[in-house]
């Protein structure tokens, strides 16, 4: 192999080859060295191979994987991508080689417990250990299979269950109440600020996309060189090239969640015949459906058989010809563009890490796919781009809301959209998730309260600098407090209210009530609260206590009669859970259900008010941070008993600093900036970037939790570029 690998102070690599393909295989080589065990689990879940090593707890996820076709629809769109695009699929074919080099020594690693001078280099993964597993072939299509299964949820196509869940039992006006950025759904923080904005006289990007932050993390800092490009930027492990963010010397892009509509639900009616199975399609008659099983190995348990079956909707993931598991008669396709096109979007990879200035970003992006997102970039010659990319269906808006029929006409597919574009309002562009240019392809967007306060924040200063980006990454202001707040303070000792006891009765929220004054405590917390700075900084007591008192709200509300009837979610699978979870739908949308005219008749002031008081009773809290901690994903939860207890953290939600817990539940945060980059147009090195754990997914190995305290205190790591200054390790 012709590659070099170098390494940075962070022990990030640096990988120089001679052509595209030798610095992917060298990219894949890597990235197996760095990362075998998260490439091993992301291979066995794109293959709904997983519970086979992870047990039973991973079951649900492979159930999906089969029934949604993952795999397979991975190796049609690789299939098409040689026919359309035989460079670009040979590319990812060299990837995969690279990764198979990589595994290889890794399984001799393992074997033989060979140890390296260099920190990062192979070393014993102790989860293949632990597993007994040893890493397996990757086929030229697995690339897409990653990419298919990290993205699958991420339109959020189960809220259309919600919907349909909560209208069913608490009427159609329940939907707007409830909307809300669900459970599952990723975000991102992103802001454009052009020359004429920057101390510099160039533009400057950056932002931290929002997902479940994992350990290894979702997000490799990498740098790829070669003759025909060179680019720093933050990959998917498991899939060559840069994609969502990077930054050529000339050029740079990044992207938020668009949170656009894509991906729908048919219900299905379907019959067994002595042929197989039959789906009754919108012209009135039934066809035969795809029919097969499959087997799911199970670690430490019996063998599961799974039925797949696919109709000329999409496959059908949850329910049969029988129901569902608890006899509901249900039947419920997915439709989504990979499994209609045999295509990925795979062809804007290689022309985007070749991209000079933003028209040849522009034009790459036109071949993406999914997910469906928003795009800023900015070049060294002026030239600004804000965008969205991605393929989403024409078909009715009643598509967009929940689960269609498909025996009655009308729900087809009849054509795609064409990607919305925007400007720039006052130098700046800003993108939080919230309703902006992607408005026409979605259904629910986040509140727009990142999106203001970064606004906000960039209107305060007339020059930004790199170094001064920062401050808004780890802004903690929550402006979604306010209408807790505003019911506190309606709240006095002398105040009319119901007493505590009575706070769940479905008294009206302006009908006369019992007059009950606040005790002492209460009264005191309820003064703390109105006078704190609305920070949820981890060293802030009043911060905690406003959680707290969040979460006893949250609770209550969610126990009320009147909302009982939507507290039994349908039978869908484990994975689809935490779309139909009653609390934390109502701590997600607790902004609407106590501003809200009526709320089924529950007097909320009682509910604050019982709520505070509770609170007020119990012995003070700690600071927001001793409770609030991070709680990142694991395939194996205590695969690294040496982490120790995971850091508190600052933010919240709807911080700019978006570190998510899920008030009524935990206030522990399993999502938040999976990593921050700050793209300089004027001096590609004066960029900067962190993740939250380090560039190593091993444990034990000095680069694997090395970039945490940076991540914590709100700094970023340097971005090198030149390779004189870098360490060399060779790949031969």
């Amino acid at each position: 192999m012709s590659a070099e690998t170098y390494r940075d102070a962070w022990g990030i690599p640096h990988l120089r080859a001679d052509t595209p393909h030798e610095l992917a295989r060298a990219q894949g080589r890597v990235t197996a060295r760095d990362r075998a065990w998260q490439l091993e689990v992301e291979r066995h879940r794109a293959q709904g191979t997983s519970a086979s090593f992870l047990g039973p707890e991973a079951l649900s996820w492979d159930r999906l994987a089969r029934r949604a076709r993952l795999a397979d629809t991975a190796r049609r769109c690789f299939t098409a991508l040689e026919q359309k695009d035989p460079e670009t699929a040979a590319w990812v074919r060299a990837y995969a080689d690279g990764v198979n080099e990589g595994l290889t020594e890794t399984t001799h690693a393992t074997s033989t417990h060979a140890t390296s001078t260099h920190p990062t280099s192979t070393h014993p993964a102790p989860e293949f250990a632990r597993t007994g597993l040893a890493p397996g072939h990757w086929d030229p299509w697995t690339p897409l299979g990653v990419w298919l299964a990290t993205h699958i949820l991420f339109a959020g196509f189960p809220a259309k269950l919600w919907r349909e869940h909560i209208a069913a039992h608490l009427g159609p006006e329940a939907v707007a109440l409830f909307a809300a950025d669900g459970p599952g759904t990723a975000g991102s923080n992103g802001w454009l600020v052009s020359g004429e904005r920057t101390t510099t006289g160039h533009a400057l990007i950056a932002g931290d996309p929002h997902r479940f932050i994992e350990d290894p993390g979702v997000y490799q800092q990498i740098h790829l060189s070669c003759p025909e490009f060179d680019v720093v930027g933050l990959a998917v492990p498991g899939v060559p090239g840069v994609a969502h963010f990077g930054h050529t010397g000339t050029v740079a892009w990044a992207i938020t969640n668009a949170m656009a509509d894509y991906q729908d639900l048919y219900r299905e009616r379907l019959r067994r015949t002595g042929a197989g199975v039959e789906a009754l399609g919108p012209d009135g008659t039934w066809h035969r459906a795809a029919r097969h099983t499959e087997t799911i190995h199970v670690a430490g348990e019996d063998t599961v058989e799974v039925e797949i079956i696919e109709t000329d909707r999409g496959p059908v993931i949850a329910g049969g010809p029988e129901g569902l598991d608890d006899g509901t008669p249900a039947a419920l396709s997915l439709r989504y563009p990979p499994r209609v096109t045999a295509d990925l979007g795979f062809g804007a990879l290689l022309p985007l890490l070749r991209a000079r200035r933003v028209a040849d970003v522009d034009r790459a992006l036109d071949a993406w796919a999914e997910p469906v997102n928003v795009v800023q970039a900015a070049d060294t010659e002026g030239g600004l781009l804000h965008r969205v990319a991605g393929r989403v269906p024409v078909r009715p808006a009643a598509n967009g809301l929940r689960p269609v029929p498909a025996w009655e006409p009308g729900h087809e597919w009849t054509g795609w959209h064409t990607p919305p574009r925007a400007g720039l309002t006052e130098g700046v562009a800003v993108m939080a998730n919230q309703r902006g240019p992607s408005t026409p392809l979605g259904v629910e967007f986040a509140a727009p309260h990142r999106a203001d306060r970064i606004t906000a924040l960039l209107a305060g200063r007339e020059r930004w600098s790199a170094s001064d980006m920062p401050t808004i990454h780890t802004d903690t202001h929550l402006a979604s407090a306010t209408p807790l707040l505003h019911h506190l303070a309606t709240l006095t000792t002398e105040t009319t209210a119901t007493s505590p006891t009575t706070a769940t009765s479905a008294t009206s929220a302006t009908s006369p009530t019992i007059a009950t004054p606040l005790t002492p405590k209460a009264a005191a917390l309820r003064d703390r609260l109105l006078a704190w700075d609305r920070r949820m900084d981890a060293d802030s007591a009043d911060a905690a206590a406003y959680a707290a008192v969040r979460s006893a709200v949250v609770r209550r509300l969610a126990a009320h009669p009147a909302l009982a009837p939507a507290a039994v979610a349908p039978a869908y699978s484990e994975v689809l859970q935490p779309w139909l979870a009653l609390v934390p739908r109502v701590a997600y949308a607790l902004e609407h259900l106590l501003r809200a005219d009526d709320l089924y008749g529950i007097d909320r002031g009682a509910i604050v008010r019982a709520a505070l008081e509770e609170i007020a009773g119990r012995p003070p809290a700690g600071p927001w941070g001793d409770t609030h901690r991070l709680a990142p994903w694991r395939a194996l939860p205590d695969a690294d008993p040496a982490h120790g207890d995971e850091p508190g953290l600052s933010g919240d939600h709807d911080c700019v600093l978006c570190t998510s817990a899920v008030p009524g539940l935990t206030d522990r945060a399993a999502r938040g900036p999976a990593a921050r980059y700050v793209w300089d147009l004027a001096d590609r090195e004066n960029s900067r970037w962190v993740v939250p754990h380090g560039a190593s997914g091993v444990p034990g190995s000095p680069h694997h939790r090395d970039q945490q305290p940076l991540w914590l205190d709100g700094e970023l790591a340097p971005v090198v570029t030149d390779f004189d200054r870098l360490t060399k390790e060779s790949d031969d």
